[in-house]
Formats: C-alpha cells, sequence, structure tokens
C-alpha cells in the first residue's frame, strides 16, 4: 500500500497522473529551516520527516502480503539571490517574492523520501527556472487570483504563471511539486527488492 504523507493537490493529481494506487494521509510536521541548511538538506530533511512520521502512525497496517510504503516530499524555491522561498504568509509576501523572480533564473528543489519496513531511501530533483520580467500590474492581478497563495516561491507553473516561463532545465514535474521519474524510479527499486526477497522468505 502506498500512502501519501502530503496534503498537496498537486502532488495528488500527478501521482494519479501516473497510474499509482495510493492513499493520502497528511503528516503534521513543522516545515521550520534550520540555521546553514542549504536547500537540498532542507527539503530531504523535511520529506525524510514527513514520511517518517506517517509511517509510524500507520505502521500497523503493514502487512506482508501488502506492505506500506510513505511517501514524503518537500518543494523549495530558491531566489536568484539564494533565498528560500516557501508558501507566501500574505498578499505583500507574494509581490516580494515575485519581483524576487522576476526577469532572472531561479533553482527549485523538491526532497523525496520513501519509508518501508526495508528502510529509508531518500533522493532530490533541481530544477532551473527561467522568468520574465514582471509589471507591478502583472504582479498585482495575479495575487489577486489567488493562486499564488498556497504555492512555493508565489507562483504555479501550471497555472496562470506559466506564460511567464520562457524555458527551465530539467524536470517539470519537479517545479509543479513532484518529480515523478524519480518517484517511479524509487518505487520501482523498492518492489523489484521485495521480489528478491519473496523466493527467500517462501523457503
Amino acid at each position: 500500500m502506498l500512502v501519501l504523507a502530503s496534503a498537496s493537490p498537486r502532488r495528488k493529481e500527478l501521482l494519479t497522473q501516473a497510474g499509482f494506487a495510493f492513499r493520502v494521509h497528511p503528516s503534521s510536521i513543522p516545515e521550520e529551516h534550520r540555521p546553514n541548511e542549504d536547500p537540498i538538506a532542507f527539503a530531504t530533511r523535511l520529506a525524510r520527516e514527513k514520511a517518517q512520521a506517517v509511517f509510524a502512525e500507520l505502521a500497523a497496517l503493514d502487512a506482508a502480503d501488502d506492505p506500506l510504503f510513505v511517501l514524503g516530499a518537500d518543494t523549495v524555491v530558491v531566489s536568484p539571490t539564494k533565498e528560500l522561498l516557501g508558501k507566501p504568509k500574505d498578499a505583500n509576501d507574494a509581490a516580494r517574492m515575485l519581483r524576487l523572480l522576476s526577469g532572472a533564473t531561479h533553482s527549485v528543489v523538491t526532497g523525496v523520501a520513501l519509508v518501508s519496513r526495508q528502510g529509508i531511501e531518500v533522493a532530490s530533483e533541481l530544477t532551473y527556472v527561467t522568468m520574465a520580467t514582471l509589471s507591478e500590474v502583472e504582479i498585482e492581478v495575479y495575487i489577486n487570483t489567488g493562486e499564488p497563495m498556497d504555492k512555493a516561491g508565489a507562483y504555479a507553473i501550471q497555472g496562470y504563471a506559466g506564460s511567464w516561463i520562457p524555458r527551465i532545465h530539467g524536470c517539470y514535474f519537479n517545479v509543479v511539486g513532484l518529480p515523478l521519474a524519480l518517484v517511479s524510479s524509487m518505487l520501482e527499486g523498492v518492489a523489484k527488492r521485495l521480489e528478491k526477497q519473496a523466493p527467500a522468505i517462501a523457503g
């Protein structure tokens, strides 16, 4: 049984799109950045903590015939000035973030963690995103749509803001919130290891 340790509708949509059967069980881990923690370490730590917390809650459901796998993820946007941008606190914060990203290239990091009885796997994906120069009017109109308010970096590449992104270097789905190829590879790897263990267990 695959469990997504996230309430993100975008991650849910991406996993569904990729054909995975799963259930959603969000974690309540506080997303606090530690001093001097780099973006990759921050994102992977949060992904691991989220997955571990949910696995501990659901451990009783883990069965040999239907083992439990918990997928945790966390996405952070890193501005051109190296500031970590999470979800904006309010409209003013969203405007500030968009001004930082306007007319420059920033990076998006997603940490991914997969927790099961076999252990913990952690990985990350990095994508570079170039955004066009935005006017104050464009920023104001965009914020008024409400789209930026629950997005890291205050924008959604799959939404209205996609028209401002002339190019990316790396995984598009990573910017949406979940690097599908990376996640698929991790899940396939665990499944293969379980298949190899099955004959030994049966014997």
